[in-house]
Order: C-alpha cells, then structure tokens, then sequence
C-alpha cells in the first residue's frame, strides 16, 4: 500500500510540474502591439519617403521605398512566426556559432564593407546590405543569457562575474566601434549593464564602473571631431543651421509645425527634400508634423506597453536564462525607442538610431522581429500558479 501510495504521490507531483510549465499561447496583447507600429510603420515609411524617392537620382519611382519595406516586413514576419514556434532553450546550442558568425561578419565589414552614405557599416550581398551590428546587439543578449545562467554564482564576484560579462560585450562593442558607430557600441554596453544587474550582480561592483564608462564616452566623443561637432551642434544648433544642426533643426520644425493634431497624413513639407532621408532614423519627426502630439504620444504609449509586456514576460518566464534573454531582449528595443524619440526632440546630440519596426532598414527590422519571436515563446512556457 505504501508503495503504491508513493507511486500515486509521484504521479501527482509530476502532473502538478506540467501544468506549472506546460504549452499555452502566445501574449496576444505583445503580438498585436508590435503589429500595429509594423502596419504605421509601412505606412509613415510610404509618406515620409514618396517625395524624397521621386527625386532621387537613380529610383525616380515614389513608391521604392515603401514597396522594400512591405518586403522586408514580410521577411521579418515570417521570421518572427519561426522563432515563436521554437524553443527558445534551443538557442544554448546554437549560440557559440551564432557568436563566431557575428564576430565574423564584424571582422569582414572592417575590411570588405561598403560606403552607404559615407558610413561603412554594412557588407553587400549582391543587391543586398546586410548590417553585422544589427544582429551583434542580440547576439550579445543571447551569449549572456547563456554564460549568466551557466556560471551561477560568479555573477556576485567582480572580476570573475561582473567585469568578464562586461568585456564579453566590449569584444562585440569595440569591432562595432572601429565602424565608427558609437550609438550602436553604447546600446551594446548598455544591454549589457542591465543584464548583469538584473542577473544578481552586486550593486557596488557595477555602479563603480559607471564613472569608467561615463569617462570612455567622453574621451570617444573628444577623440573624433564629428562627434564634438554633433555635440556642440547639440548645444546650440542655430550656430551652424545649414551645417551639422540642419537636420535637427528641421526635425524642430517639422515637430513644431505639427503641433498637437497634425497637420495630416501625406501632407509634410520638411519630407519635400527639406530633411534628409526622412523615412529613415528621423521618422518620428514626420509622424510628429503629420499626425501631431496626439500620434507621437500614442506611439510613445504603444512601446510603453511592449515594453511593460516584454518585461512581465521575462519575469514569469519559466527559468533563469528565459528571463535574462527576455530582460536582454525587451532591453534592446526600449533603448533604441527612447535614443530615437530623444535625439528627433533635439534631448541629446544626434546619432543614427533606428526607430524599432518604424524606420526604413530591412536588416534591423528583420532582426528586432525575430528577436520578438523569441520573446512570445518565452511567452509560451511562462510559469502558471500550481493549482
């Protein structure tokens, strides 16, 4: 009888664990929340960039960026559904490759990459560009997410913990440094900062490296002269309007003549060849002459809400490396909002940024939606109270 009532016990237990971490469907409320600044996106990618596409030499043609983002949209969706259908704990196998590739790609782009407006941060494939950092920053999440959860106890250490994670990271940061990309290379340290501390490292380990890192921006922006241009542009941008403060003066001009109902979808004027590249890192600006305050703050409050969603995630997600790799995801797309939004409203020196799934670029659109995949099958295998 005891046996068979340990048995049962066994059974019970055994049941109790499944339905504490069984299957269940994706957080519907993150899916369609990344959807619908995807659909604004194609759109405002249409409206921001018909002007400026009709007038370019060698395009002629209004609609050529809209139809390369319906493209890449379909590509990163596609992706996105891949990923979500995955296990996400079968990215431990995969990522000591995933890590040699992307340093890889990052070596190649040094050497072999191609000038797109006067940076050479991406490598040509045939009619393609594919962009080495954009895939660097969640590779870095995914190793981290990897080695955190692996090496346990060591996070509360200081050199074997805190400081090896940190220069894990500064490997990535410093290749996508040498691209003369100080925006992407501080986003990388930054996701990484997060991730340790949240990880379980000490608090007095990490803020003691704050005054380090605050010194190796400043000494990176001093050492480049279009890095202190930007900077004193920054500070008082109507000294050289028709220089480096052009395109943040006209990002002013295009917010303020929105004003807070806008004044209508398509009927920009700074996008009249008056802002460069508008469909791209100052997209927002757009959305904010076209459909005012009231679309900049509900775009504002649609990443508030990824973001809360991606972190509540991360938190009931089934184990340790679910939530670092949710932390380090949701991370990433936060940081990149917020640079973004602070840079078009002229809060910090300007700096090529990306809008997540907003601005034109198939390379990071592709790999912020597939990183999103991830996040909604962490999803899938969150914890569920025993009943």
């Amino acid at each position: 009888m005891n046996k068979v009532k340990k048995s049962n016990i066994k059974e019970s237990n055994l049941k109790r664990k499944k339905k504490k971490y069984s299957m269940k469907s994706i957080d519907y409320g993150l899916l369609c929340a990344i959807l619908v600044l995807l659909f604004i996106g194609i759109v405002m990618v249409y409206s921001s960039s018909s002007y400026y596409a009709l007038y370019q030499k060698d395009v002629y043609n209004s609609e050529f960026y809209f139809i390369k983002e319906i493209i890449w949209s379909t590509v990163g969706i596609v992706g996105m559904f891949l990923t979500m259908s995955l296990d996400y704990h079968l990215y431990k196998k995969w990522t000591p490759w995933l890590v040699l590739i992307t340093l890889g790609f990052l070596v190649i782009v040094l050497f072999a990459g191609a000038n797109i407006n006067g940076a050479i941060r991406w490598i040509r494939l045939g009619p393609l560009s594919f962009q080495p950092s954009e895939l660097a920053k969640y590779v870095v999440v995914l190793y981290l997410a990897l080695l955190i959860d692996k090496r346990k106890g060591k996070i509360r250490k200081f050199k074997e913990g805190t400081i090896f994670y940190l220069a894990i990271a500064g490997v990535f940061a410093l290749l996508i440094l040498l691209q003369k990309n100080l925006s992407i290379t501080a986003i990388v340290m930054m996701v990484a900062f997060i991730m340790i501390l949240v990880g379980g490292a000490k608090l007095s380990h990490l803020f003691s490296l704050v005054p380090v890192g605050l010194a190796a921006g400043i000494a990176l922006i001093f050492t480049q002269s279009y890095r202190l241009d930007r900077l004193t542009s920054f500070l008082n941008p109507w000294a050289d309007p028709s220089g480096d403060s052009y395109q943040l003066i006209q990002s002013l001009y295009a917010l303020g003549s929105g004003g807070i109902f806008g004044v209508g979808l398509g009927n920009s004027r700074q996008k009249a060849l008056f802002m460069p590249e508008p469909h791209n890192d100052f997209i927002f600006a757009i959305i904010g002459e076209e459909l005012g305050l009231i679309g900049c703050v509900a775009i504002i409050v649609i990443f508030m809400f990824i973001v809360i969603k991606g972190a509540t995630i991360a938190i009931k997600a089934r184990d340790n490396y679910g939530f670092l790799l949710g932390i380090g995801i949701i991370s990433v797309i936060a940081i990149q909002a917020i640079i973004n939004i602070a840079v078009v409203s002229g809060s910090m020196p300007v700096t090529g940024v990306p809008m997540p799934f907003i601005s034109y670029g198939g390379t990071s659109l592709v790999f912020n939606l597939g990183a999103v995949g991830i996040l909604l099958n962490i999803s899938r295998q969150s914890k569920e109270e025993e009943l």
